[in-house]
């Protein structure tokens, strides 16, 4: 069993930057592919970014892949999420997830989820 916690979520004005953490209990963190997810009120959870395993290849939403930046350290058992001039759109609970296959962006292929962090953009 992995368990992973977000942290890192608050309030933001537009154009700020916010780094998400996530970490993961547990020896299986380096056979996982990691992704962010997040779900707005009122819409369905949508992919925001993966990760290999190894780290070498990442994978983004088109609405994020020339704003955010998915990395992980696998000595900490951590996978983050830089996102850069963000916006209100953006507006979102931000979950980790990990799943034994390769990269992906399908929600429902995810073995493992965190409780999410909240990220609100306003000015």
């Amino acid at each position: 069993q992995v368990h992973l916690i977000e942290s890192g979520g608050g309030l933001v004005q537009p154009g700020d930057s916010l780094r998400l953490s996530c970490v993961a209990s547990g020896r299986a963190f380096y056979h996982l592919s990691m992704g962010w997810f997040r779900q707005a009120p009122g819409k369905e959870r949508e992919f925001v970014a993966a990760i290999t395993m190894s780290g070498a290849s990442t994978y983004y939403g088109d609405d994020v892949k020339d704003r955010f930046t998915i990395s992980r350290d696998h000595d900490k058992n951590t996978v983050y999420l830089q996102m850069n001039s963000l916006q209100v759109a953006n507006t979102a609970v931000y979950y980790c997830a990990g799943r034994y296959q390769g990269i992906g962006h399908v929600a429902d292929s995810y073995n493992y989820w965190g409780r999410g962090a909240l990220v609100p953009v306003s000015s």
